[in-house]
């Protein structure tokens, strides 16, 4: 093991790989830029050009690419508002509000640094579970990943805002819409309306860049303005060195996010979303300035791009331990692997060990990479938030169709972007939380999935045979409690003042 980990270092930093690295982390944050295109779509694009390659050089450029397209995605989250991928939406909800109020260098500077610490620790957990993975991961079964997106469900009471009216009904409105499709359990249609292009469902990235981008759009079009409000100050590398400090001092949240993500990460089936959300959700019901999330909160920057990183670090453990992909963007890891002559699964530990620790070697170095090359850029990026509206508005619509065309190549996916950019714009205005929607849209399809798989193999009672579901169960309960009692407690400490002032 120590021969195959020092081969691993000395691969991974001879001149030919480090250039192969770097080329692989440039492309990989100008893929994240483009929304619609992410990691999937940019490894499907260049795998046929490692055929025949050095398995060691080929899978040092891919994996390093794939590591740092959510850093990418970060900067059109913050600057415009729209994400490159369905888990930078959650991003949005904190950098985009900074961006507003000119702190766009400082909200880049949180993503970068958070991104980095996430996706490091997401590398050492990979290196230290490899070789014990296989009964962490084959633990959970149908029960428990129902239990896991009943979890996200339940941080509807938490992320709704104001109304808790209002929350629910956007959230079983984005129950509804994770309908629409195929039935998973009798192959009947539902919610399609003859559409063809409706019988695999609704495609997430559509969906969420008209909730959230085209609103902002429609904004900053009646007011005639930069998207930073007030007066236009310089932009300095000091803004950005405090937004990487603010990661610094967050450290014990940053931990904690990356966890979460490096564990959903590591469970088949579970995507990029349901980490970020989980993430955002903790932070929020454990932060003491709860209330400033989604005003502009650097912990709610901090806490999903923590997770990003780690989850994808996360999803290589069944990828390479068992040959099992962990997510998408895994099945085409797998792929390349085989294309290189390299057979993923149990084999790897023992006759491709040298390469396996190249990958995870790569995966910590990418990160440390596109983060350094990100805050070089990011005070000159963050530039961008002070353009006249008129001017940014057309190449904003321009990246959202893009972005929405380039997610299955259909114009009908265009139109729906800006069908849910109306209804994300009348949400707004009436207060009704898009965040709770897009939960409910990310995990009722999981939680539907799930159920059904547990109902047909284990019947009615499939909690009480296990007992990882069971402790999930308790924790659902016990945040939503907490969350109650802050609440209440919070109602009497607030009367308590008025009658004092009495």
């Amino acid at each position: 093991m120590i021969e195959a980990i020092l081969q691993g270092f000395v691969s991974v930093f001879s001149a030919k790989s480090l250039l192969v690295i770097l080329a692989g982390v440039v492309i990989g944050l100008v893929v994240g830029i483009l929304p619609g295109l992410g990691g999937s779509g940019a490894l499907a694009i260049l795998i046929p050009l490692v055929y025949g390659k050095d398995p060691i050089v080929a899978m040092s450029f891919l994996v390093a690419l794939h590591a740092v397209i959510y850093q990418g995605g970060l900067i059109t989250s913050v600057l415009f508002g729209i994400p490159g991928e369905a888990a930078s939406t959650v991003t949005i909800l904190d950098g985009f509000p900074m961006a507003k109020q000119g702190k766009a260098g400082r909200a880049l500077g949180n993503g970068f640094m958070a991104s980095m610490m996430g996706g490091v620790f997401g590398g050492l957990i990979l290196a230290l579970f490899l070789p014990i993975a296989q009964p962490i991961v084959l633990a959970f079964g149908s029960p428990e990943y129902f239990m896991l997106a009943l979890m996200g469900i339940s941080l509807v009471a938490v992320l709704g805002g104001g109304s808790v009216n209002k929350a629910l009904i956007a959230g079983l409105l984005g129950l509804l819409l994770s309908f629409v499709g195929l039935h998973q359990g009798t192959g009947q249609l539902r919610y399609t309306m003859g559409y063809l292009h409706l019988f695999s469902g609704l495609n997430m990235i559509p969906v969420f860049v008209g909730l959230f981008a085209l609103p902002e759009v429609i904004e900053l079009m009646v007011e005639g303005s930069s998207i930073a409000r007030g007066e236009k100050r310089p932009i300095s590398m000091a803004d950005v060195w405090q937004g990487c400090m603010d990661t610094f001092h967050h450290w014990w949240l940053v931990m904690r996010c990356s966890a979460i993500g490096t564990l959903i990460g590591a469970i088949p089936g579970l995507g990029g979303a349901v980490a970020t959300w989980m993430a955002y959700g903790h932070a929020k019901q454990t932060s003491k300035r709860s209330l400033e999330f989604g005003m502009g909160c650097e912990e709610g920057v901090i806490a999903p791009e923590s997770a990003n990183n780690a989850k994808d670090c996360g999803s290589y453990l069944p990828t390479l331990a068992f040959g099992i992909p962990g997510s998408g963007a895994m099945v085409l890891i797998l792929g390349a692997l085989m294309v290189v002559g390299v057979e993923p699964g149990p084999g790897m530990m023992t006759k491709h060990l040298d390469l396996l620790w190249t990958i995870v070697i790569t995966l910590i170095l990418a990160n440390v990479l596109g983060t350094g090359i990100g805050l070089l850029l990011a005070r000159d990026l963050a530039r961008i938030t002070f353009i006249r509206s008129t001017i940014l508005v057309p190449m904003i619509i321009l990246c959202i169709i893009l972005g929405a065309y380039g997610a299955t190549n259909n114009s009908l996916d265009v139109v729906l972007a800006f069908f849910f950019g109306g209804i994300g714009y009348f949400m707004k205005i009436f207060d009704y939380s898009r965040v709770t929607l897009t939960i409910g849209f990310v995990l009722g399809d999981y939680a539907e999935r799930y159920f059904l798989i547990s109902m047909s193999g284990l019947g009615p009672g499939f909690l009480l045979v296990s007992p990882i579901a069971m402790c999930l169960l308790v924790v659902i309960v016990i945040g939503l409690a907490s969350s109650r009692m802050k609440k209440l407690f919070k109602n009497i400490a607030e009367e308590r003042i008025e009658r004092r002032k009495d």
